[in-house]
């Protein structure tokens, strides 16, 4: 019973990531296109990093006054593609800032912190 539950909640997940990449005129988005990366980007952001940087990604988050210095406004953030995939990769200790932000590297897949670099680029307002 708990096994066909699971199969079922996974066979759900799945249908609702698919279906989500889908363009509003009802096409589908390529895979390796930009908007999917950012599509599923968005979904790693919001699991992993919107607790401290905030919906807005503009480093409000619930936990954000939790942490000194407070997580970064990815809005205005002037890092490159390079910087941001190394911050999510090592954490923010590594690179000589905030150990606040942790490494990421070992829970995220390379095509995951792509994503979340997409995403954050694509809410980047600078």
């Amino acid at each position: 019973m708990r096994a066909a539950l699971l199969a079922c909640l996974a066979a759900l997940a799945l249908g609702q990531a698919v279906a989500a990449e889908v363009r509003s005129d009802g096409a589908l988005l390529p895979r390796d296109s930009n908007d999917a990366a950012v599509f599923r980007g968005g979904l790693v952001y919001s699991n992993y990093c919107v607790t401290c940087h905030g919906i807005n990604a503009d480093g409000n988050g619930r936990a954000a006054r939790l942490h000194n210095p407070r997580p970064a406004n990815l809005r205005m953030s002037d890092k490159n593609d390079a910087y941001i995939r190394l911050i999510v990769t090592r954490g923010g200790e590594a690179l000589g800032r905030s150990p606040g932000m942790p490494p990421w590297g070992e829970e995220l897949t390379d095509e995951q912190i792509t994503d979340v670099t997409a995403f954050v680029r694509s809410v980047n307002m600078r």
